[in-house]
C-alpha cells in the first residue's frame, strides 16, 4: 500500500517522527501523487511559510510542478510586493483574483461571504482552468482548533483529491526547513505575524494559536476562509457537490 492510500494515525505521525523523518515523508507523499496525476498536480501557494515550505518540496520533486496563487484587493502591499518576486522567479504559477463588486467593509459585516467571493470562487476557477486532479497545500493540523480533522490524503469533492504533504509538522519544523533550505519568506513574519492573509483580517496576537490572530473580533476568529471547508467542484447545476 503506497502513502496515498495509508491509515495511520496523525496524532503518532505528529509526536513519533523526527524532522528528516517528516521531511522525507511529505517528499514521498509528492512524489507518489505527482507519479499519479502528473500534470494535473497543481500546488495551491498562499504565499505562507507553510506554502512556500511545500512549493519548495514540490520543486524538489520536479521542477515543471505548476501552481496557483490566490490574491484578493485586502491583501497587504508587503504580500504583493513578494508575490510579483516570487512570480517573476516561477512564471508557473498563475495568478487568480476576483474583482468582483462587493459591499463596503464586508469583511466586517459578513467576512464568511466576503472570503467566499474573494477566495472561494477564484479557487474554484483556478482548479477549473488548470484541470488540477490533485491539488496540494500547506495546511499543517498543529496550526489551530479547527484544521485538527483533515488528512494527509482528502477526496472532498468527488474527483478532486487533496494532499496536505506537511499536515504533521509542527510550526518550528517548518521554520527549521525553510532556514536549512535558504528559502525565501513574506517579510510580514519579520514583523511578527505567524498566520497571514487580508490586511484587515489579520493581528499579531499573544496567543498560542497560530492563526488566533485571524478575524478578530468576527465569528470567524481563528478560523477558515472557505477554500479547506467548501466545495470547490461544481455540478451540472452550477452548485458545489
Amino acid at each position: 500500500m503506497g502513502l496515498l492510500d495509508n491509515k495511520d494515525d496523525i496524532k503518532t505521525l505528529v509526536d513519533g517522527l523526527n524532522f528528516k523523518e517528516k521531511v522525507d515523508r511529505s517528499l514521498a507523499l509528492i512524489k507518489e501523487a505527482f507519479k499519479k496525476y502528473g500534470e494535473g498536480l497543481v500546488v495551491a501557494n498562499s504565499l505562507g511559510k507553510d506554502s512556500v515550505t511545500v512549493w519548495d518540496l514540490a520543486k524538489k520533486i520536479n521542477p515543471k510542478i505548476r501552481g496557483f496563487i490566490i490574491t484578493t484587493r485586502f491583501k497587504p502591499p508587503e504580500t504583493v510586493e513578494f508575490m510579483n518576486e516570487v512570480v517573476t522567479r516561477y512564471p508557473e504559477l498563475n495568478i487568480y483574483k476576483s474583482d468582483a463588486k462587493i459591499p463596503d467593509k464586508l469583511y466586517e459585516t459578513d467576512p464568511d461571504r466576503c472570503c467566499d467571493i474573494l477566495k472561494v470562487v477564484p479557487t474554484r476557477q483556478a482548479i477549473e482552468e488548470m484541470k488540477v486532479k490533485c491539488w496540494v497545500t500547506g495546511l499543517r493540523c498543529t496550526e489551530g482548533r479547527t484544521r485538527t480533522d483533515f488528512k494527509e490524503v482528502e477526496e472532498r469533492d468527488k474527483g478532486l483529491i487533496k494532499l496536505n504533504p506537511i499536515l504533521i509538522w509542527k510550526e518550528r519544523e517548518v521554520w527549521q526547513y525553510l532556514a536549512l533550505n535558504g528559502v525565501r519568506v513574506n517579510p510580514l513574519y519579520g514583523q511578527g505575524y505567524r498566520s497571514l492573509g487580508c490586511a484587515p483580517c489579520t493581528r499579531i496576537t499573544n496567543a498560542d494559536d497560530e492563526r488566533s490572530g485571524r478575524w478578530i473580533g468576527t465569528s470567524k476568529c481563528g478560523g477558515e476562509c472557505g477554500i479547506h471547508t467548501r466545495p470547490l467542484k461544481a455540478n451540472t447545476e452550477g452548485e458545489g457537490i
